[in-house]
């Protein structure tokens, strides 16, 4: 049995007549994750030669690209890795398209269809139209796809012109993401974007008038100068844009970021807090509501049956995904893997056609439970019936003493089929989510050294 007094409240949240902005201090991650182990680097070559020469044919698969390359640094990113140049996007689309070709012609590869493409960064429209197409078309070419595979390509509405646009959909792009983050020029500013709030919305207009393939933004909300009017007005633009659907992102600021040395120098008001993003949120949740788009999941929003944010909701699930670039990350056969985020040490590894692996880990035991947690807390429904067993019982069972627990604080309404959580455990599912698998590591490790 799962004893609650064992977890403080970072686990069980805080008691409070207002759960949804006050249950837990701060949410610290933007994804939930499990327990992994190192591969030691000397035989992460090895480990990923036998995976890739085997042959399964898993369920569901994904396969994420990444260009690692942004015109100017966001003041909130912790990501960024290269400066855009023409001669260095060149070279590395280069080695990119060799890694490619590589990691198509594995066994593992070809051994079973791919749901979803993502074109990710950085940002990946820093690529010419040429170099676009001729992305799509080999991915298309040398992959199997499956009749349905969404495939995306990220970006910038900054210089993304009408023929970049004709290039994507000639290569087979079929899906399109903008980080707009916000429409207000103000806050625009001080995240460092690019393009002022009428070019923006009349491009993203323009695009989504085509009808050509689903148009997506995203949006952050807790952004400097980003008021709650600001932030209503924002998901008003988004509704006049069009677009076929709108990712809303809570603001999580952290390592290296810009904007963190810009408050501290007094250049930048504060970012918001946790209790005014919980504000945001609410504030979405109904404005979407109120306007009918469909919720697919705690934070996706989409206008018509067009969008489906198959990458977003597969790479949560159990499929695995095959990285490709520099700085890519993904998961195959149980390890996770992610690829050198240095430029120069992921061409030299093209280069001497190794597999550019900077580390890798051995996924937990309880992954496949863990990945129907998280794709459960993302989806705002967790079903006991998509649960696996562990050590002989039912997991969903052994969770029940912590969901009854939430349920008090206002998080959940669970019964014996179904978790659902309310609009204060969709604002803090990731937190929820890796309550439980933290949890599950504990009990399962107290319960296997007690037999």
């Amino acid at each position: 049995m799962l004893d609650l007094n064992n977890f403080d409240e970072s686990i069980l949240g805080l008691e409070t007549p207002d759960p949804l902005r006050f249950a837990f201090k701060a949410k610290h991650s933007a994804h939930a994750g499990g327990g992994v182990v190192p591969v030691p680097p000397p035989l992460a070559q090895s480990t990923w030669d036998r995976i890739a020469n085997q042959t399964t044919h898993a369920t569901q698969r994904c396969l994420y690209i990444h260009v690692p390359f942004c015109r100017v640094r966001c003041t909130f990113c912790n990501f960024f890795q290269n400066a855009a140049s023409r001669e260095l996007v060149d070279g590395y689309f280069a080695a990119l398209m060799t890694e490619l070709c590589a990691k198509a012609a594995l066994p593992w590869t070809q051994s079973g269809v791919f749901h979803a493409v993502y074109v990710g960064g950085g940002t990946p429209t820093d690529l010419s139209p040429a170099q676009i197409r001729q992305l799509g078309q080999a991915i298309r070419h040398y992959f199997p796809l499956s009749s349905d595979c969404e495939i995306t390509l990220e970006g910038r509405t900054n210089r993304f012109s009408d023929e970049m646009f004709d290039h994507a959909l000639e290569g087979g792009f079929n899906r399109f993401s903008f980080g707009v983050q916000s429409f207000n020029t103000l806050v625009r500013r001080s995240a460092k974007r690019l393009d002022e709030r009428e070019t923006v919305l009349q491009r993203l207009s323009d695009l989504s008038a085509t009808q050509q393939a689903p148009i997506v933004i995203d949006l952050l909300y807790g952004l400097p100068h980003q008021t709650l009017d600001v932030f209503e007005q924002d998901l008003r633009d988004y509704l006049q844009t069009g677009a076929h659907g709108v990712d809303l992102y809570q603001l999580v600021v952290g390592g290296s970021a810009p904007m963190l040395n810009l408050v501290e120098k007094g250049r930048l008001p504060p970012p918001a807090t946790t209790p005014d993003k919980a504000a945001m949120y609410e504030l979405g949740v109904n404005f979407f509501a109120r306007h009918h788009l469909k919720p697919l999941s705690v934070n996706h929003w989409a206008r018509d049956n067009r969008e489906r944010s198959q990458y977003n909701s597969l790479a949560k699930t159990y499929a695995q995904v095959l990285p490709i670039g520099c700085g890519a990350g993904g998961n195959v056969g149980g390890y996770s893997l992610m690829q050198h985020r240095q430029l120069p040490a992921y061409m030299d590894a093209v280069k001497r056609g190794e597999t550019p692996i900077a580390m890798m880990f051995a996924q937990h035991a309880l992954e496949p439970v863990f990945a129907t947690l998280k794709a459960g807390f993302d989806a705002g429904v967790v079903a006991r019936s998509a649960f696996q067993q562990i050590d002989g019982g039912d997991s969903f069972d052994r969770l029940k003493p912590l969901f009854a627990h939430w349920a008090q604080r206002g998080l959940v309404t669970n019964d014996d089929a179904y978790l659902v959580l309310t609009l204060a455990g969709r604002f803090w599912s990731v937190t929820l989510a890796q309550a439980c698998i933290q949890v599950l590591q504990t009990n399962t490790a107290q319960h296997r050294i007690a037999q």
